[in-house]
C-alpha cells in the first residue's frame, strides 16, 4: 500500500516462479521481494535475473537478517536490505535510489 500511495502502479505475486512466469519481467522497473520465500529465494531470484541479462533493481526485505545473505545480495547490486520491522522511510529511500538508477538506464 505504501508504493501504492507514492503513485507507482504495483503487482504481487505468491512466489518467485510465479513473478517469472508472469510476463511482467519487462516492464518491472523495481522488485521488492522477501529473502525467504516457497520455492526460489529471493537472492536466488535476484541471482537468476543478472544470469538473463536484467538488470532489473531489486528491494530485499527479511525477518531473518543474515549478514552473509545481506553481503551477498548487496555484492550483486541490492537497492536495499531491509530488516522487518522497518520505517517507511527507510523502503521510501531504497525505492528512490532504485527508480533513479532504473530512470538512467533506460535513458541511455
Amino acid at each position: 500500500m505504501l508504493v501504492r500511495s507514492l503513485g507507482y502502479a504495483t503487482a504481487t505475486f505468491a512466489s518467485a516462479e510465479e513473478f517469472l512466469q508472469s510476463g511482467r519481467l519487462r516492464d518491472t522497473a523495481c522488485l521488492i521481494t522477501d529473502v525467504q520465500m516457497p520455492g526460489m529465494s529471493g537472492v536466488d531470484l535476484q541471482s537468476h535475473l543478472t544470469a538473463s541479462g536484467h538488470c532489473t533493481p531489486v528491494i530485499f526485505v527479511t525477518a531473518y537478517p543474515e549478514e552473509s545473505i545481506r553481503e551477498r545480495a548487496l555484492d550483486a547490486g541490492a537497492f536495499g536490505f531491509l530488516s522487518k520491522p522497518f520505517s517507511e522511510d527507510s523502503l521510501i529511500a531504497c525505492l528512490d535510489r532504485a527508480m533513479e538508477h532504473h530512470r538512467s538506464t533506460r535513458a541511455e
